[in-house]
């Protein structure tokens, strides 16, 4: 699992990275609390996350043309930056009261757009710091940051807003920042130049054709709007937690850390496998499916825990793993654009898979409600079974040309 962590510029990036999605995570605890403190409709707490995410739809293909024709790590630098003035931006305005909704909205519109090019750009970043060998293991480490800063960003956000303020959740997003772009600073990456054609009129189309073209890498991807819905835990577990299993907020908060519980073992699984396989992910994708229906229906909060800990082990397992092949799998000069592309589906989709779990669970109840979201990765990867079943690793290919 630590393999990608023998390289010294991966170990500070990774060090970095759970700094700065903490603070990711300590500014979201702040914006969802001053939209509630502005105007206490619901409503404007899910506009918010369709204004940040909204963006990342139909930018994700022309930000991946974008990171396959320039360099990297200066993109990185620009991204970072950006971001970074967007929160500090939000902390003035909140600390000098003149912070209104729209406001609130533009400037999380314009983070959205930003980590359209962010997203991608990071992807391919860690390929240049690892190189193929350790992409299984960069990709499984990145999960762990993900699980990690989903509970000390939380924390950290709680504590502030009960001692120093809401203005200083903002803060310590935007100086969360420093510590990656230091790194960026003075990391030479082994990033070729092959890796970068000249620019093309129609690359952003050729992009897209290309993942039309590609049977297991176009699977992975539908995939991975697919399990969208089940990473959406704040639509139908809240209802499900409260209404079927009548849990007060510490037992939803204890379904919340047993998913994050059981992906840390997932990521770890996912790093245990070099060259991930197409029949790998269909029978992880079918095993996470099968998790998420056992939690939609599950008659007891025991088996509910036991089910969401489950649910968060074969998804993480799942989703590092598809993420890995598509990765391993893509022509280098292609990596930037397919990797916008699954931005696109994960997280771009999420708006979209959040109003669908949302419409289920108000029309069908709490326990479809979850449960649908297995449905959706079941019935996506039966679509694209036959198409995973014929992939071969790029490690088979090798041995069979060789």
């Amino acid at each position: 699992m630590f393999g990608a962590l023998r390289r010294s510029d991966f170990r500070w990036w990774f060090g970095t990275q759970v700094l700065s999605a903490s603070g990711t995570m300590t500014q979201g605890v702040a914006v969802s609390w001053l939209v509630l403190r502005l105007n206490s409709n619901a409503l404007f707490l899910s506009l918010v996350t369709v204004c940040t995410m909204a963006p990342l739809i139909p930018l994700g293909p022309w930000a991946g043309s974008l990171v396959d024709h320039v360099d990297r790590r200066r993109l990185l630098m620009l991204t970072q930056s950006l971001l970074a003035t967007l929160s500090l931006l939000l902390a003035v305005l909140v600390a000098t009261d003149t912070i209104q909704l729209w406001m609130l909205f533009t400037i999380s519109f314009l983070a959205g757009s930003i980590s359209a090019v962010d997203a991608p750009a990071r992807q391919v970043f860690v390929r240049d710091l690892v190189g193929g060998q350790g992409v299984a293991s960069a990709v499984s480490l990145n999960e762990v940051v993900v699980n990690v800063s989903r509970v000390l960003g939380p924390s950290l956000g709680g504590v502030l807003l009960s001692t120093a303020g809401i203005t200083w959740c903002f803060v310590v997003n935007g100086l969360s920042f420093v510590a990656p772009l230091i790194v960026l600073l003075f990391t030479v990456t082994r990033s070729e130049t092959i890796d970068r054609p000249a620019r093309e009129r129609g690359a952003v189309l050729a992009g897209l054709r290309y993942v039309a073209g590609q049977p297991a890498i176009l699977a992975c991807i539908v995939l991975a709007a697919a399990a969208g819905m089940l990473f959406n835990l704040g639509v139908a577990l809240p209802v499900l937690a409260t209404s079927v299993w009548h849990l007060d907020g510490a037992g939803f908060g204890t379904l919340m850390a047993a998913f994050g519980i059981g992906a840390l073992p997932g990521a770890a699984m996912a790093a245990a496998t070099t060259w991930p396989t197409g029949r790998r992910v269909r029978t992880l994708a079918v095993a996470t499916g099968l998790s998420a229906m056992l939690v939609g229906y599950a008659p007891q909060p025991v088996l509910g825990y036991a089910g969401m800990a489950l649910a968060g082990f074969t998804s993480i397992w799942f989703i590092a793993t598809a993420n890995t092949l598509v990765q391993l799998d893509v022509d280098p000069a292609m990596r930037g654009r397919v990797m916008g592309v699954w931005t696109m589906a994960l997280p771009g989709m999420l708006p979209v898979t959040s109003v669908l779990a949302g419409g289920i669970t108000e029309w069908l109840g709490p326990q479809t409600g979850f449960a649908a979201s297995g449905v959706a990765v079941l019935g996506t990867v039966a679509v694209g079974w036959q198409a995973l079943g014929r992939h071969r690793s790029s490690e088979d290919r090798s041995a069979l040309t060789s």
